[in-house]
């Protein structure tokens, strides 16, 4: 741990109804601002009191970042107003909009360290509904470095294969548009104050294409399968609303007692195909 950085954190109280945690690992900082190239422009979610985007500032070409804590911000300005490619918005990332922000580049990088309770809401902003085929933040966005605690991570990440109910609908949104990995587990001593749980990062790189063929149907199917992922597909289904559902199991090669936890990315987009055109 760097104890400038443990020092700083320890001066500031953190808030609790913002999830603040303080990333105070040397190495981590250092893993983080390394997946920063000179021609980036790098949308910072969460600058906080700026241990991140001060490695930032001296490697991206530009570094636009979001704070909605008034104390950090002062922090944030005496520390970081000596750079022409900073650039500190007091706005919360739910309520804007990336085309509005002041970047040059077609496609930006964006690095947040978030707390779990927003991760769904976060990512939805970014990504869109898994059902959207236009949106305009993804549009803006070539790769999200994202910190989530861990269990967020494994559930980002997680395929029809995974095991402990890992996989569900948090899955299929981030990987419809993005291919996703962990690219680092982070331990709960690397931040200030400590969490009770250990964190990881998560790469997103997006794609221009979806992962599979998007339907009307297709949130309303995945929502209708995770909702009561211990019954089978069919009853899944069921409940869901749907009709003539064996019709619409049999066109897409799906077994009724299948549990639909268990069907693929593409197995639910060819069964969402499938419903469109039997309700």
């Amino acid at each position: 741990m760097d104890l400038d950085y443990i020092l700083r954190a320890k001066k500031f109280k953190a808030k609790k109804s913002l999830g603040q945690n303080f990333l105070i690992s040397t190495d981590v900082i250092d893993f983080i601002s390394n997946q920063a190239n000179s021609d980036d422009e790098i949308l910072e979610i969460g600058a906080g009191l700026g241990f991140v985007t001060e490695r930032l500032v001296r490697v991206a070409k530009k570094v636009v970042a979001l704070e909605i804590d008034k104390d950090a911000i002062k922090i944030l300005n005496k520390n970081l107003s000596s750079y022409d490619n900073f650039h500190l918005i007091e706005q919360d990332i739910l309520k804007t909009n990336i085309e509005d922000l002041p970047f040059g580049q077609d496609k930006i990088k964006i690095i947040a360290n978030i707390p779990y309770y927003i991760t769904s809401p976060i990512l939805v902003h970014l990504l869109g509904e898994i059902d959207e085929i236009s949106h305009k933040n993804r549009n803006k966005i070539s790769e999200i470095i994202l910190m989530v605690q861990l269990e967020a991570a494994k559930r980002i990440v997680a395929d029809n294969n995974s095991q402990n109910k890992e996989y569900g609908q948090l899955s299929i949104l981030s990987q419809m548009w993005a291919d996703v990995e962990i690219i680092k587990n982070v331990p709960k001593k690397c931040f200030m104050p400590s969490p009770k749980v250990d964190s990881a990062i998560v790469k997103f790189v997006l794609k221009d294409n979806p992962k599979c063929e998007i339907t009307k149907l297709l949130r309303r199917t995945v929502r209708a399968i995770f909702m009561a992922r211990r019954k089978n597909i069919k009853n899944s289904l069921l409940n869901g609303g749907f009709k003539n559902v064996e019709e619409a199991l049999k066109k897409a090669g799906i077994k009724p007692e299948a549990r639909g936890e268990k069907l693929s990315v593409y197995e639910i987009c060819e069964l969402s195909k499938a419903l469109e055109e039997f309700n």
